[in-house]
């Protein structure tokens, strides 16, 4: 794994020479908060060491590195999910080089469905918490304390200053956001009306098929997250119509502007409280 993380992070630090500060993923149809980036290099992911390949639509494919608001970031134009196919480990390897590379912080995005009621296809969730039912951890299998500790806490991996800022944030933009639970499933299928009634039943506000795995290695390398889901759809059982990926990227087309523009102002605030 080392050799794997020190190859993938020198080709990036020769392609982009720059120090990134944040991290930043971006999931189904958020892509565009590329566009906000300037002095942007642009790195396909089959070029970089070991990666895998997106394969969904929604996903572009890129390592972005440039400057946010003069922010130096490095950002992820696209995820990779396990229902592609790929193992725990291959999908939160990114998260990994992204730390080699010296980020201080992580801001995680996705597409989400909708379990909590009063939420409405276009609401933005800050998410405070999580519930991992994918049946995997990526952290199984030989540890190197090296790269964090055996048996990590997650109890505060969703930094609470990260959470409070995102807010007033939100509200002095003028936004409306919501907050809550983010639970993690397989997929590819969607859920049933069943299951989406049990999740409610512990506590969750909104599910997805990725950002889990990726926060749990977050949390296994000391890097600080904050999340942000936007809600696409209703879940099964809460909506009454067919459910489909174009309803995704559709909703977050209608939503980007107000995306990119909480995120642009949330990365500088996250900055000035990791100082």
């Amino acid at each position: 794994m080392k050799k794997k993380i020190k190859e993938a992070t020198q080709f990036l630090q020769e392609k982009g020479k720059i120090q990134p500060k944040i991290g930043i993923i971006l999931g189904s149809g958020l892509g565009g908060l590329v566009e906000e980036v300037t002095s942007c290099k642009v790195i396909p992911y089959e070029q970089i060491p070991h990666f895998p390949v997106s394969t969904v639509e929604g996903h572009g494919g890129n390592m972005i590195i440039g400057y946010l608001h003069d922010i130096p970031v490095i950002m992820m134009q696209g995820r990779f999910h396990y229902y592609e196919g790929y193992s725990m480990q291959e999908i939160t390897f990114p998260v990994r080089v992204m730390k080699a590379l010296g980020i201080e912080s992580l801001l995680v995005t996705n597409a989400a469905g909708g379990i909590n009621e009063s939420f409405v296809p276009g609401d933005l969730m800050i998410i405070n918490d999580h519930i991992q039912a994918m049946g995997s951890n990526p952290l199984i299998g030989g540890n190197d304390e090296q790269l964090g500790a055996r048996f990590p806490d997650m109890s505060r991996v969703y930094k609470e200053s990260y959470r409070t800022m995102a807010k007033e944030v939100a509200k002095r933009l003028g936004i409306s956001i919501k907050e809550g639970v983010y639970i993690a499933v397989t997929g590819p299928s969607y859920e049933t009306p069943a299951e989406i009634r049990m999740f409610r039943t512990l506590g969750a506000d909104a599910v997805g098929m990725s950002t889990v795995p990726e926060v749990i290695v977050a949390g296994h390398t000391k890097l600080p997250v904050l999340g942000i889901s936007c809600i696409t759809n209703l879940a099964a059982g809460v909506s009454t119509h067919t459910l489909s990926h174009k309803e995704v990227i559709e909703t977050t087309e209608r939503v980007k502007e107000t995306f990119q523009t909480l995120a642009k102002e949330v990365v500088v605030e996250m900055v000035r409280k990791g100082e």
